[in-house]
């Protein structure tokens, strides 16, 4: 389904990302949280891509396996690295065929431990991917005569390889420009942030729908491999007291983060957000436990889970 027929303005989206698993314990785990989330119905998931080819192709077939074994609606995410215009216009055109209809165009990370020349990618940020999309969309390749809905990330905290501000909304604005139909949050942790980033777009012409990202603390080792990958992330003093006070237990510090992210949505919601895109680590305890306390109700009755644990968890997904 196209993301100008998910976000229609009356009620805020809800939505879930994944990201590809590496071994089949992880597989089993994944599918076991789409199983549980799956009755929930999102309006959306997304699925994340890894950088320099480390899980490219298992993103795609989950993507696959998500569109034709459940009732979920995946997104997949695209990033610049490592590609050319020919493996991209491939990539595409699997989707197209699979009736997927969204990607999130991303600028991507840097692949670690390996050699990387940022030169030789066709291209060089994700403004230049939006136009790519954009123009196979006007092909007329893809089903949707529309083509594909197209998300780019927005940083409420900021670039971190932009630090001035006034610059990196003229990179932001002529991103949007290019063709994109929604934008999907970095995460954070100060809906301050978020509100002064919505309020800069709609002063600078920017006025499709912002998705905000959630992601909830739930243990210490987790925090810090927040802090390491969404780099120049800001944690409020009130949070970092609370899990301090009990950094030590494991069941308390979930409890905190869960509670800190629930009062986060309720806020966003009282204000009017777009949607909601919860990070869930391929974890659904902590989403349950806010989408109940949130009371939302399903878009629509689900049929039992259509994903097994274990079910298929080796083959690849026919194209």
């Amino acid at each position: 389904m196209h993301i100008t027929d998910i976000i229609r303005g009356d009620f805020p989206t809800f939505s879930f990302e994944f990201f590809p698993p590496k071994t089949p314990a992880a597989a089993e785990i994944l599918y076991q949280t789409i199983r549980d989330l799956e009755s929930y119905m999102p309006h959306f998931v997304s699925v994340t891509y890894g950088a320099g080819g480390s899980t490219r192709d298992l993103t795609h077939d989950l993507v696959e396996r998500i569109r034709h074994t459940t009732k979920l609606d995946p997104i997949p995410h695209l990033t610049c690295i490592c590609h050319n215009e020919d493996e991209v216009e491939a990539i595409l055109l699997r989707y197209a065929r699979s009736a997927i209809g969204n990607i999130l165009a991303l600028g991507g990370d840097r692949p670690r431990d390996v050699p990387y020349d940022k030169s030789r990618d066709s291209f060089q940020h994700a403004v230049d991917l939006v136009k790519f999309i954009r123009r196979f969309n006007e092909s007329g390749a893809h089903p949707d005569r529309r083509g594909f809905g197209i998300g780019v990330a927005g940083f409420p905290e900021g670039h971190p390889a932009t630090p001035n501000r006034l610059v990196e909304m003229d990179h932001f604005k002529a991103k949007v420009d290019a063709g994109a139909d929604y934008i999907v949050t970095q995460l954070f942790f100060d809906n301050r942030d978020f509100f002064d980033f919505r309020e800069r777009c709609a002063l600078a012409g920017i006025h499709i729908p912002i998705i905000a990202g959630i992601m909830p603390v739930t243990s210490m080792s987790g925090f810090k491999r927040i802090a390491e990958l969404a780099g120049g992330a800001r944690f409020p003093a009130r949070l970092l007291r609370a899990l301090q006070r009990c950094e030590n237990d494991p069941e308390g510090v979930r409890r905190v983060g869960v509670h800190f992210a629930l009062e986060q949505c309720h806020d966003l919601l009282d204000n009017n957000v777009a949607g909601i895109h919860f990070y869930t680590l391929n974890r659904s305890d902590a989403t349950r436990v806010i989408f109940d306390s949130l009371g939302i109700q399903p878009r629509r009755s689900a049929q039992a889970p259509t994903v097994q644990p274990g079910d298929e968890v080796r083959k690849r997904v026919a194209n």
